[in-house]
């Protein structure tokens, strides 16, 4: 078994993050999924969720992500998603405020998004 997997987390719109990891935690349809080096290989749809990276280095990266896939395999994994924001770019006063909004506005999309940015910064 190796001792780290590869990860690319990557949105429609930009390459996030990259680099090694021990472990990925991440929320599919079929619920929370934890990979590790050596797992076997997978492809799941992502829930919007908090996803948590422990970097090879002993780090933390955190980041809300807005729906897309999961793939796994020759220890490589790849989360391919709308929309992901890592949890130091997110306000959480901003997302607090959008999602008393999206609540009085009764707009269910944006207080999903608004909830995952929240825990986002929470789990970090």
């Amino acid at each position: 078994m190796a001792a780290e997997l590869h990860v690319e987390l990557v949105a429609a719109d930009r390459s996030v993050w990259s680099g090694g990891a021990t472990l990925v935690i991440a929320r599919t349809t079929s619920g929370d999924i934890g990979v590790m080096p050596g797992h076997q290989p997978l492809l799941g749809v992502l829930e919007s969720g908090p996803v948590t990276i422990r970097t090879s280095e002993g780090g933390t990266v955190v980041a809300a992500v807005h729906g897309g896939f999961i793939t796994f395999a020759d220890n490589k994994l790849s989360l391919l998603a709308e929309i992901v924001e890592l949890a130091e770019e997110i306000d959480p006063q901003r997302a607090e405020r959008a999602l008393e909004r999206a609540k009085a506005e009764s707009d269910a999309a944006a207080e999903r998004r608004a909830d995952v940015r929240l825990r986002a910064v929470a789990v970090r």
